[in-house]
């Protein structure tokens, strides 16, 4: 973990320099204009392989309780990930994240999942895509299993699409109980090597083609 040494500009471009060399920005608070770069002793990755789907979870996604889509509202996503929740009363997302994310989902590398009900967002996740490997930075729920879904849905996509390598940075129990492991820093930026020499599709599926959550189910089972 590293902070610069003076304040400087960091450009979408930097920004996806630093994930390709396992770096990711992070900021003491969301009121904090400032940014540091963190590589973890850790890191926290999901097999695609091997995501866990409890019999509850299945059911939820195979009823489509959730109308979950990719790409349709960013700025809401990010806001979502940003608030106060019970399990988490302070955010790492300033304005400078909001700034350098949003202009990455505008040049198509910055993408999320979500889930409406009843034209209401009551879940999601957002992240980047880089040739084989897709970074997942922040997600949220407002009803019960809707960020399990969206984890659901993205991980399908990217089976369909051909990644190779889902990092979630730091481990939780949530996300151990979804099939998340922690591997060494050394480990991980083997992987990630490998996974930058593939080519894969964040919109194997287009962002208008409805997928339902049998589709899902069945991308985790190919």
């Amino acid at each position: 973990m590293s902070k610069p040494g003076a304040p400087y500009a960091i450009t979408p471009q930097l920004l996806l320099r630093a994930y390709s060399i396992g770096l990711f920005p992070m900021a003491e608070s969301a009121e904090d204009d400032q940014l540091f770069w963190v590589d973890p002793e850790k890191r926290a990755i999901f097999p695609l392989d091997t995501f866990i789907v409890s019999r509850s979870l299945a059911k939820t996604v195979r009823s489509d309780r959730f109308e979950v889509v990719v790409d349709r509202d960013f700025d809401a996503v990010i806001d979502a990930c940003a608030a106060p929740a019970p399990d988490r009363e302070k955010t790492w997302i300033n304005c400078e994240i909001r700034r350098l994310y949003r202009e990455l989902f505008d040049m198509g590398f910055a993408h999320t999942v979500e889930c409406w009900r009843e034209g209401q967002l009551v879940g999601g996740l957002y992240g980047v895509a880089l040739r084989g490997a897709f970074f997942g930075e922040s997600m949220f729920h407002r009803e019960r299993d809707a960020s399990k879904v969206a984890l659901t849905h993205l991980v399908a996509r990217l089976r369909a699409g051909g990644f190779q390598l889902l990092d979630t940075q730091f481990m939780t129990s949530h996300l151990a109980s979804l099939g998340a492991i922690e591997i060494s820093r050394e480990a991980y930026h083997r992987a990630l090597e490998e996974a930058l020499c593939v080519v894969a599709k964040f919109d194997v599926w287009k962002p208008e083609e409805k997928v339902s959550g049998r589709q899902a189910l069945a991308a985790l089972e190919d």
